[in-house]
C-alpha cells in the first residue's frame, strides 16, 4: 500500500508541475485554455474555474496529463463560425513562434525548476550521509591497484571535493563515461595527503544495477558495531519475541555472535523461520525466540524483526556528516545539482545508442514505483530526493527532439524559425507517426526490464 500510495503521490506531483508548467504560461500569453487533464481517459472529478471556464479534470489513468488549448487546427468550420472573434485572436495557432515555444518549453522547465526547489529544501535541511573513509580493499581489485588501503578518506574524485560515498559514487559516474581512470585524492593522516589514479575499465555497463564502488573493490569502512539491541519498532517481530533495548545477543540457534552484523545477516537469510536467542540482560542471562517477519527488499525475500544497533554520538561524529547549506549556496548548489544530473541523463541516454552502456538501464512504471515505495519507507529526506530526480529525468525526456513530445514541437518551432513559415501539417502527421512509434518502443523496452527485474529480482 505504501508503494502504491507513494506512486501515485510522485505521478501526480510531477505531472501536475509539468503540466501547470504549460497552463500558467498559455494564461501570461494571452492563450484560451479550454480543459488541464490530469491523467487520461474517462473523468472522475470536473470543475470549471475563472473567467474563460477552464475545465479541470482528474481522469481514471494517472499515467500523464495535457492542457488543451483552443487551436484552430482542432476545431470544425462550424465551431469557427460560431466562436467569437476576441476569442479566436486567443487561439494557441495564431501565437508568434516565441510564445509557443514559451508555452511549450514551459511544462519541462516547470519540472526543472520543482527540482532545483526540492534540492534546494534538502540542502538547507541538511543531509546525513557516511564519510568516504575506505574500508577493506580486496586484492586485485582496480581500489587495490589505486593503493588505497582501509582508513583513507578520500578527499576528491578528479577536481571535485567529496563529503560523503553519495559523493563520491556520483562523481565516479560522472568520470566512467568521460575516461578510463580518474584522479582520487585521498588523505592517509592529518599529515599526509596523496593522489593516485583509479581505473574505471573495469566497470561493465551491462551491469548497471550492481554498486559501482563494489565493482571497483570500494568498500565504506564500518563501525565495530557490538550485537546489543540498540532500537525496538513498535509492533515488530523484536517486540512481539520480548526483546528491549541494551539486550546484547550471545547467541543464535546455539551459534555465539560477536557482531551487530551477524545478527542481521542471519535475520535477512531465515524470514518466517523461527531463532533461538541468548540474551544477556544487565547481570541476567534470557532466553528468546523470534520469527523475522517476510519483506521484499530490492526484489528480494528477506526476513526482519523490527530491531536495529544505534550508533553512539561519538560514532556518529567519526562515520557520519551532517551536508548543509545556507540558503544562497544551497540554492547554487542545487541548481549545479540539477544541471548536473540533466547532462549526465543525456550522455546516459547517447551512450545507450551508440552501444557504450546497455538499454537495461531505462525503467518503466513498475520499477518508479518499486523506488518511490522504498524511499517513502526511508523517510521525507529520501523520498524528496527521489522525487527530484524522477522531476529531472521527466523534464530531460519531454525535451528530446521527439515528435509528440514538447522537444519534438520545439523542433518544429526552430525548423519554422530558421524557414520563415510553419511546418506543413503533413511533415508533423508523418512525425507524430514517427515519434508514436519511437516512444513505443522505448515503453517496450522499459517495461521488460520491468518485468525481468520482477523474475531475476
Amino acid at each position: 500500500m505504501l508503494t502504491i500510495f507513494s506512486f501515485l503521490v510522485t505521478l501526480g506531483i510531477l505531472i501536475t508541475i509539468h503540466e501547470y508548467g504549460h497552463f500558467q504560461v498559455a494564461r501570461w500569453c494571452g492563450v484560451k485554455v479550454l480543459r488541464f487533464s490530469l491523467g487520461f481517459g474517462r473523468p472522475i472529478l470536473t470543475k470549471k474555474f475563472g473567467k474563460d471556464q477552464t475545465e479541470f479534470v482528474v481522469a481514471v489513468l494517472p499515467l500523464g496529463g495535457y492542457v488543451k488549448m483552443l487551436d484552430e487546427r482542432e476545431m470544425s468550420n462550424e465551431e469557427k463560425m460560431t466562436s467569437a472573434t476576441q476569442d479566436m485572436s486567443r487561439a494557441f495557432n495564431r501565437q508568434g513562434v516565441f510564445k509557443r515555444i514559451a508555452i511549450v518549453a514551459a511544462g519541462p522547465i516547470a519540472n526543472l525548476l520543482l527540482a532545483i526547489l526540492l534540492y534546494w529544501v534538502l540542502l538547507l535541511h541538511g543531509v546525513i550521509g557516511m564519510k568516504p573513509i575506505v574500508g577493506d580493499i580486496a586484492k586485485g581489485t582496480p581500489a587495490s591497484r589505486a593503493s588505497l588501503t582501509t582508513g583513507d578518506v578520500i578527499l576528491k574524485v578528479g577536481d571535485v571535493p567529496v563529503k560523503t560515498w553519495q559523493d563520491v559514487r556520483w562523481e565516479l559516474l560522472h568520470q566512467m563515461v568521460k575516461s578510463p581512470s580518474v584522479e582520487i585524492e585521498a588523505m592517509r593522516s592529518p599529515q599526509e595527503l596523496y593522489s593516485s589514479t583509479l581505473p574505471l575499465s573495469s566497470i561493465n555497463p551491462d551491469n548497471y544495477e550492481s554498486d559501482i564502488l563494489d565493482q571497483l573493490g570500494l568498500t565504506p569502512i564500518q563501525p565495530a558495531m557490538p550485537p546489543v539491541v540498540g532500537e525496538v519498532i513498535v509492533g515488530g517481530a523484536a517486540e512481539k519475541a520480548g526483546l528491549r533495548m541494551g539486550d546484547e545477543v550471545v547467541s543464535i540457534n546455539g551459534a555465539s555472535v560477536l557482531r551487530w552484523d551477524t545478527v542481521a545477516s542471519i535475520v535477512r537469510e531465515n524470514p518466517l523461520k523461527a531463532l533461538d536467542l541468548k540474551l544477556l540482560r544487565g547481570q541476567e542471562t534470557i532466553k528468546v525466540t523470534v520469527t523475522p517477519d517476510e519483506v521484499t527488499d530490492h526484489g528480494k525475500t528477506i526476513g526482519r524483526i523490527g530491531a536495529a544497533y544505534r550508533l553512539s554520538q561519538v560514532e556518529r561524529d567519526k562515520f557520519l556528516v551532517n551536508v548543509q547549506y545556507p540558503p544562497i549556496e544551497a540554492l547554487a548548489k542545487a541548481t549545479q545539482k540539477t544541471w548536473e544530473t540533466s547532462v549526465f541523463s543525456l550522455k546516459m541516454l547517447g551512450n545507450m545508442l551508440t552501444g557504450k552502456v546497455s538499454w537495461k538501464g531505462l525503467s518503466g512504471p513498475v520499477t518508479i514505483a518499486n523506488y518511490a515505495g522504498e524511499s517513502a519507507n526511508l523517510g521525507w529526506v529520501a523520498f524528496v530526493g527521489f522525487l527530484a530526480t524522477i522531476s529531472i529525468s521527466l523534464g530531460v525526456l519531454n525535451l528530446l527532439p521527439i515528435p509528440v513530445l514538447d522537444g519534438g514541437h520545439l523542433l518544429y518551432y526552430t525548423v519554422e524559425i530558421i524557414k520563415g513559415s510553419p511546418v506543413s501539417e503533413r511533415v508533423m502527421e508523418m512525425g507524430q507517426r514517427v515519434g508514436i512509434s519511437i516512444l513505443g518502443m522505448l515503453m517496450i523496452c522499459a517495461m521488460y526490464n520491468d518485468i525481468n527485474r520482477l523474475i531475476t529480482g
